[in-house]
C-alpha cells in the first residue's frame, strides 16, 4: 500500500467509526434526557451518583452490569413504597457515591415496565461507627435476610420524594395499581 493511501484509509476508518457512534446516538429531534428528580440535590456528590446510575433507567443495563432483579416490591401502607430492589452484591458495604448496592424501580401499572426511582447503599453492621454519606447518617440498623444486620441509605434522585431525598419510603411509590377512580399522589 502506498504511503499516500494510508492517511486516506485512516481517515475513512475514523469516519466509519464516527458514523457508527453517531448512528447509535439519539436523533437531534429526540426529547432531551429527563432531568433528575429535583436537580437541586442537597449534596453536590449526589450529582456523581446520578451520573453513575442514570444508565440504569434501562432495566436491562442494570442486569447486564450485575444488579440482580427481585420480584418483591416493598411498601408500607402509611409511609409509601420503596419499590423493587435490584442488588449488586459486590457493592454491599460501599459508601462510594458512584457504587450503590441497590437500585430501586417502580412498576408502571399501565405498561408493566419498571422505572428507576432511587438508589440505596447497604453497609453490614459489624460494630463499626454509624456510616455517613452525603453528610447524612444511614438508617438502621436493620436485620433482614439475606443481608443480616445492616444500615442503609436511600437517595430519591430519579423520582421526587415529598418526604425528602434521603427518606427510606416515598409516598408517591406504590406496589399495586390504585383502586378504581383513584390516582397515586
Amino acid at each position: 500500500m502506498s504511503a499516500r493511501l494510508r492517511p486516506l484509509i485512516a481517515a475513512l476508518a475514523l469516519a466509519a467509526v464516527a458514523s457508527l457512534t453517531l448512528g447509535a446516538a439519539p436523533a437531534a429531534t429526540a426529547a432531551p434526557a429527563p432531568k433528575p428528580a429535583g436537580d437541586d440535590f442537597p449534596h453536590p456528590d449526589l450529582r456523581l451518583t446520578y451520573d453513575a446510575t442514570v444508565r440504569y433507567r434501562s432495566e436491562q443495563a442494570a442486569i447486564a452490569d450485575g444488579y440482580q432483579r427481585t420480584d418483591e416490591c416493598v411498601e408500607d401502607p402509611q409511609l409509601g413504597g420503596m419499590g423493587y430492589h435490584y442488588v449488586k452484591p459486590a457493592h454491599i458495604g460501599s459508601t462510594d457515591p458512584t457504587r450503590p448496592a441497590a437500585i430501586l424501580y417502580e412498576e408502571d401499572h399501565k405498561t408493566g415496565k419498571r422505572e428507576l426511582v432511587a438508589v440505596e447503599w447497604v453497609v453490614p453492621n459489624t460494630g463499626q461507627s454509624w456510616p455517613v454519606l452525603f453528610g447524612q447518617p444511614f438508617d438502621g440498623p436493620f436485620d433482614f435476610e439475606p443481608v443480616g444486620p445492616h444500615y442503609s441509605l436511600h437517595a430519591w434522585i430519579f423520582k421526587k420524594n415529598p418526604s425528602g431525598v434521603f427518606s427510606p419510603y416515598n409516598p408517591r411509590v406504590h406496589c399495586g395499581p390504585c383502586p378504581e377512580g383513584h390516582a397515586h399522589p
